[in-house]
Protein backbone atom coordinates (compact mmCIF):
# COMPACT_ATOMS: atom_id res chain seq x y z
CA UNK A 1 0.00 0.00 0.00
CA UNK A 2 1.40 3.31 -0.85
CA UNK A 3 1.11 6.33 1.96
CA UNK A 4 0.02 9.51 1.03
CA UNK A 5 0.39 13.03 3.11
CA UNK A 6 -2.73 14.59 2.82
CA UNK A 7 -1.93 17.59 5.71
CA UNK A 8 -0.38 18.45 9.18
CA UNK A 9 -1.45 17.52 12.30
CA UNK A 10 -2.30 21.22 13.07
CA UNK A 11 -4.70 21.51 9.81
CA UNK A 12 -6.97 19.02 11.24
CA UNK A 13 -7.68 19.92 14.99
CA UNK A 14 -9.45 17.35 17.54
CA UNK A 15 -12.89 17.02 16.63
CA UNK A 16 -12.33 18.58 13.16
CA UNK A 17 -12.46 16.49 9.65
CA UNK A 18 -10.85 17.21 6.32
CA UNK A 19 -11.71 16.03 3.37
CA UNK A 20 -8.91 14.54 0.95
CA UNK A 21 -8.76 12.75 -2.83
CA UNK A 22 -6.63 9.92 -3.11
CA UNK A 23 -6.20 8.58 -6.63
CA UNK A 24 -9.76 9.34 -7.60
CA UNK A 25 -11.22 8.11 -4.31
CA UNK A 26 -12.81 11.32 -1.67
CA UNK A 27 -11.24 10.05 1.70
CA UNK A 28 -12.81 11.78 4.58
CA UNK A 29 -10.19 12.03 7.88
CA UNK A 30 -10.95 12.64 11.07
CA UNK A 31 -9.49 13.93 14.32
CA UNK A 32 -10.69 12.29 17.46
CA UNK A 33 -8.88 13.66 20.27
CA UNK A 34 -5.76 13.50 18.53
CA UNK A 35 -6.31 10.08 17.03
CA UNK A 36 -6.97 10.43 13.20
CA UNK A 37 -9.27 7.63 11.29
CA UNK A 38 -9.89 7.75 7.90
CA UNK A 39 -13.46 6.55 5.82
CA UNK A 40 -14.36 6.36 2.35
CA UNK A 41 -16.54 9.77 1.78
CA UNK A 42 -19.99 7.46 -0.02
CA UNK A 43 -22.35 5.78 2.43
CA UNK A 44 -22.64 2.32 1.60
CA UNK A 45 -26.40 2.99 1.51
CA UNK A 46 -27.06 5.22 -1.10
CA UNK A 47 -23.91 7.09 -1.52
CA UNK A 48 -24.32 10.24 0.42
CA UNK A 49 -21.35 12.49 1.07
CA UNK A 50 -19.99 11.14 5.15
CA UNK A 51 -17.65 14.17 5.00
CA UNK A 52 -20.31 16.21 6.11
CA UNK A 53 -22.47 14.21 8.36
CA UNK A 54 -23.05 14.97 11.95
CA UNK A 55 -20.86 13.42 14.58
CA UNK A 56 -22.70 12.39 17.29
CA UNK A 57 -22.17 9.73 20.24
CA UNK A 58 -24.30 6.31 20.98
CA UNK A 59 -27.41 5.88 22.97
CA UNK A 60 -26.82 3.03 25.04
CA UNK A 61 -29.85 0.87 26.84
CA UNK A 62 -29.93 -2.20 29.25
CA UNK A 63 -33.68 -1.94 29.61
CA UNK A 64 -36.43 -0.26 28.18
CA UNK A 65 -36.31 3.42 30.23
CA UNK A 66 -32.77 3.29 31.22
CA UNK A 67 -30.63 4.86 28.60
CA UNK A 68 -26.98 6.51 28.92
CA UNK A 69 -25.39 8.71 26.29
CA UNK A 70 -21.73 7.43 25.42
CA UNK A 71 -18.70 7.79 22.69
CA UNK A 72 -19.39 11.46 22.19
CA UNK A 73 -18.27 12.65 18.65
CA UNK A 74 -17.11 9.10 17.79
CA UNK A 75 -19.96 7.73 15.52
CA UNK A 76 -20.64 9.48 12.35
CA UNK A 77 -24.72 9.73 11.08
CA UNK A 78 -24.80 9.77 7.31
CA UNK A 79 -26.32 13.04 6.08
CA UNK A 80 -28.92 12.11 3.52
CA UNK A 81 -30.98 9.19 5.21
CA UNK A 82 -28.88 8.68 9.08
CA UNK A 83 -27.10 5.87 9.07
CA UNK A 84 -24.75 5.28 11.50
CA UNK A 85 -21.22 3.92 11.73
CA UNK A 86 -18.34 4.10 14.40
CA UNK A 87 -15.45 6.79 12.68
CA UNK A 88 -12.76 4.42 14.76
CA UNK A 89 -13.63 1.36 12.61
CA UNK A 90 -16.32 2.31 9.74
CA UNK A 91 -18.61 -0.28 11.35
CA UNK A 92 -22.54 -0.15 10.93
CA UNK A 93 -24.76 0.74 13.87
CA UNK A 94 -27.63 0.24 11.21
CA UNK A 95 -26.96 -3.21 10.00
CA UNK A 96 -23.39 -4.40 11.74
CA UNK A 97 -23.45 -7.68 10.47
CA UNK A 98 -23.77 -7.04 6.38
CA UNK A 99 -22.64 -3.26 6.21
CA UNK A 100 -19.94 -1.02 7.22
CA UNK A 101 -17.99 1.62 5.63
CA UNK A 102 -14.53 1.44 4.33
CA UNK A 103 -11.96 2.82 6.24
CA UNK A 104 -8.17 3.39 5.82
CA UNK A 105 -5.17 3.08 7.96
CA UNK A 106 -4.06 6.51 9.22
CA UNK A 107 -0.61 7.51 10.96
CA UNK A 108 1.07 10.74 12.44
CA UNK A 109 4.48 10.77 11.04
CA UNK A 110 7.19 13.13 11.99
CA UNK A 111 8.04 15.28 9.43
CA UNK A 112 11.93 14.05 8.96
CA UNK A 113 10.40 10.43 8.45
CA UNK A 114 7.96 12.02 5.43
CA UNK A 115 10.86 13.48 3.97
CA UNK A 116 13.52 10.38 3.82
CA UNK A 117 10.96 7.98 2.46
CA UNK A 118 12.12 4.47 1.99
CA UNK A 119 14.80 5.68 -0.13
CA UNK A 120 17.57 7.86 -0.03
CA UNK A 121 19.52 8.52 -3.33
CA UNK A 122 20.47 12.05 -2.07
CA UNK A 123 20.81 13.38 1.44
CA UNK A 124 20.57 17.19 2.05
CA UNK A 125 19.91 18.37 5.25
CA UNK A 126 16.11 19.67 6.13
CA UNK A 127 14.66 20.55 9.25
CA UNK A 128 11.12 19.93 9.97
CA UNK A 129 8.91 21.49 12.68
CA UNK A 130 5.77 19.52 12.40
CA UNK A 131 4.04 16.02 12.27
CA UNK A 132 1.64 15.13 9.17
CA UNK A 133 -1.18 12.95 8.87
CA UNK A 134 -0.49 10.41 6.58
CA UNK A 135 -3.44 7.54 4.74
CA UNK A 136 -2.33 4.51 3.76
CA UNK A 137 -4.53 3.40 0.86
Amino acid sequence: MAKHVVATVNEIPPGDRKLVTIRGRQIAVFNLDGEFYGLFNRCPHQGGPMCEGLLTGLIEADMPGEYRYSRKGEILRCPWHGWEFDVRTGQSYCDPAKVNLRSYPVEVAEGQRVVQGPYVAETIPVTIEEQYVVVEM
